[in-house]
């Protein structure tokens, strides 16, 4: 299991049982704020669920109230910064096995303060048989729920809120998980629980669904039988014989029967004819192994050809797979997968989810929380306090593997804002916001795990230096460190733990360390000082623009917004130049960029494009603070607004690196429109909207914006899409199509990118793009 560093605000206690590797408050994480519990107890694992508010410290900015002064010829900041404390709310997933169950509850009743409910919503075969434990352990009332309309509620949380939850399973592939990017709908889906017997539910809605089939033959069956076979009672021991056996000693094949493959039916020579078939007629002992392997495939086929035809009959081509017979069993997982394949021709995807042990648990907490019903909101994964999917090597990792069986994370983090799709998206349910799939691309992922390990000295010291007035800021950074340091370790060996790896993801798990131990912006200082100087640079270079002819104007504008995105704190290449000459500026930046033509370049294009009418609205993506939004984008505004089109001015609702935040976009143009006429009446009629992302990364998923956003971009009818930066428009969306024009635009500031792009350090990125008729 990946690493659970305490987050500072569990309680401490002693050890659960000698035989438990992490200790019980890196567990039950911030159990002294948990508001509402539910439980999902099965014959061998228990899946607790709870409810707690989060503090963290937050970095806002705030204009000066100094009436009077002329603040450009200040030496001041243009904004002041404050720490304030936020209360968001988070959910705790935990599995553990039914061993511990009694441990666990008398560590949850000595450390639970104050909980709003005396009720604690269960579902499962254990909701019956540990009820009295449970309420005499917690003095909570045990509220059962019924177990399917729990597991169809915990599967569409978690398909609407976690973007890489379902995969599919290939054999041979490297890695052998193969992540699906939700569709916007989710819904129709079959729902095959495999459990001691099995399960078919259609799922239609939210709160619709149907039981359309089932089987007795099921994980039960499995358990028993080789429990008969082998003498081996526990369900894991029985799993990881069949992954030693060989099924054909067992099975009667095709090629017995026929000598080969039968041409007529065209069956291939080595599929199964009869399963347990030669066990009639040889004259001889068979191995433990070799009967599980057999009784798996034999069992697994089945469920997989009773699926595949109740997908057909109900015109369906996802079947999702869960229960107790799955658990990321890759064995198992691989047989239902060919199962599917065969019976269907290829036709139905054969699909399991990362957290398909919790569904249980998530539906029963979900049951029990519609006052502040959860489904009003976002919810993402919070990668620092999650364990990931385990690796099916036993050899990877083995201390981890050794205690994974016995817990297990899932922390989810509630979003300040509801997310949707960008409407603009051509095609939603095929959008792939990252370029390089990293799961899959072995040497990029080599190279981009040792860039963000190399990187994390100088990010250690920037959250340091962020908080010059803390006394315990060094060692929080130290915590930080070691954290993120074992994550990057445990994706090292387990690529696919928190579904496809990306640039996106590592940055993204970066943040999530840096805010579990309250850096939430470590750039506030540096962003607040660089926009006070371009600030004071703005008028200069506006008049500088506006002295020249229409063409040759418009090629400076968009190289200024090139030279702007050079200002990149993310990027080494950048930080090692502004921390070593401190003097760097927007003309320097300049003359960083590469010559035209530039590696990417349609500029011919677009500037045929802007000698015709006037685009409506522009919704605009903006990257980095200070030079790069006020010198870059601020004068590229203008010119747009100047021209009869109206601008969405969309920035980050959170803090990532040296980004520019929504909030502090205010106080920018705010700035800029005492300055400048242009900017001051588009503000003042609406004309120009600064709206926030809904996003915290310095990445963008454009499947995930804020609701607010896709509305005004539909009401203002926005033709023309322009995403500016390395992270937002090389990492990802490179690749997106949209409905509209688009302008990505990013100067390349990491030499292996570089190379790999066929460019070399500073090169541009410069694509207009049309869409087809």
């Amino acid at each position: 299991m990946a690493e659970c560093g305490a987050s500072g605000s569990g309680s401490s206690g002693d050890s659960l049982d000698k035989s438990i590797t992490l200790p019980p408050d890196e567990i039950f994480r911030n159990l002294e704020n948990a508001k509402r519990f539910a439980i999902d107890i099965g014959g061998s694992l228990t899946k607790l669920a709870y409810y707690s508010t989060v503090q963290h410290k937050v970095a806002k900015v705030r204009s000066f109230d100094h009436p009077g002064k002329d603040t450009e010829q200040d030496h001041e900041p243009p904004y002041e910064i404050s720490v304030q404390e936020e209360i968001t709310a988070r959910l705790h997933f935990i599995k553990f096995e039914n061993t511990y169950i009694e441990a666990c509850l008398d560590f949850i009743k000595d450390h639970l303060v104050n909980t709003e409910t005396k009720v604690i919503q269960a579902t499962g075969g254990g909701a019956y048989k540990f009820k009295d434990l449970i309420e005499e352990k917690l003095q909570l009332k045990v509220d059962k729920e019924d177990v399917m309309t729990c597991l169809i509620k915990g599967c569409n949380f978690v398909l609407k809120n976690i973007p890489h939850e379902a995969f599919m399973y290939q054999k041979d592939a490297d890695p052998e998980f193969r992540f699906q990017t939700n569709h916007p709908n989710i819904f129709p889906y079959l729902l095959v629980n495999i459990g001691s017997g099995v399960s078919i539910v259609k799922v239609e809605t939210e709160d619709e669904f149907e039981w359309i089939g089932g089987s007795s033959i099921g994980g039960g069956t499995f358990w028993g039988l080789g429990a008969l076979l082998t003498k081996t009672k526990k369900f894991d021991e029985l799993l990881h014989l069949a992954s030693k056996g060989q099924h054909t000693n067992v099975d009667m094949l095709v090629q017995d029967i026929y000598g080969g493959a039968c041409q007529t039916l065209g069956l291939s020579g080595t599929l199964i004819a009869s399963s347990f078939g030669k066990s009639a007629t040889a004259d001889r002992e068979f191995s433990k192994e070799d009967m599980a392997k057999s009784l798996l495939h034999m069992i697994s086929n089945d469920i997989g050809q009773l699926a595949c035809l109740y997908a057909k009959l109900h015109h369906l081509d996802r079947i999702y797979f869960g229960g107790f017979f799955i658990r990321g069993h890759p064995v198992t997982m691989r047989t239902i997968t060919y199962s599917i394949n065969f019976f269907s021709k290829g036709e139905v995807q054969a699909l399991f989810l990362r957290h398909e042990g919790y569904l249980g648990a998530i539906g029963a907490f979900l049951k029990g929380a519609e006052q502040d019903n959860p489904n009003q909101y976002s919810w993402g994964e919070n990668y620092a306090g999650s364990s990931g999917l385990m690796s099916s090597s036993p050899e990877l990792c083995p201390a981890q593997r050794a205690r994974s069986g016995t817990f297990d994370l899932l922390e989810m983090d509630r979003l300040a804002r509801p997310l949707v799709d960008l409407p603009l998206l051509l095609d939603p349910s095929s959008y792939v916001p990252d370029t390089v799939d990293l799961t899959e691309d072995p040497m990029a992922r080599k190279y981009w795990l040792s860039c963000f390990e190399e990187a994390l000295d100088g990010v250690v010291k920037r959250a340091v230096a962020s908080q010059p007035d803390s006394i315990d800021a060094a060692e929080r950074a130290e915590k930080f460190r070691q954290k993120y340091w074992n994550k990057l370790q445990t994706l090292r060996h387990q690529p696919f733990a928190y579904g496809t790896l990306t640039v996106r993801s590592l940055l993204d798990t970066r943040e999530h360390c840096l805010n579990e131990f309250n850096f939430p912006d470590p750039y506030s200082k540096v962003k607040q000082k660089e926009n006070g100087v371009a600030l004071k640079c703005f008028q200069q270079v506006v008049r500088s623009l506006d002295a020249l002819g229409w063409e040759e104007r418009q090629l400076a504008l968009v190289e200024g917004l090139l030279a702007g995105n050079v200002f990149d704190w993310g990027a080494k290449a950048v930080s090692d130049v502004l921390e070593s000459d401190p003097q760097f500026g927007f003309e320097e930046a300049k003359r960083k960029l590469q010559e035209r033509p530039w590696l990417v370049d349609s500029y011919n294009d677009w500037l045929q494009r802007l000698k015709g009418p006037p685009h409506k609205c522009a919704l605009i993506f903006a990257d980095n603070s200070g030079v790069d939004i006020i010198l870059g984008v601020f004068p590229f505004v203008r010119e747009l607004l100047f021209r009869g089109t109206e601008v969405i001015l969309a920035c980050n609702s959170g803090p990532a690196l040296n980004d520019v935040t929504y909030s502090e976009s205010l106080i920018v143009a705010e700035r800029i429109a005492a300055m400048d006429p242009i900017i001051h009446s588009a503000l003042g009629e609406e004309r120009l909207l600064l709206v926030q992302t809904g996003s915290s990364s310095p990445c963008l998923d454009l499947s995930r914006l804020d609701k607010g956003l896709a509305a005004l971009v539909r009401e203002r009818g926005a033709d023309l899409v322009v995403i500016e930066g390395m992270g937002r428009a090389v990492h990802t969306n490179y690749h997106a199509t949209l409905r509209c024009e688009s302008l990505k635009l990013a100067v390349i500031k990491n030499s292996w990118l570089a190379d790999r792009l066929g460019g070399q350090l500073f090169s541009v990125i410069f694509k207009y793009e049309v869409p087809t008729e």
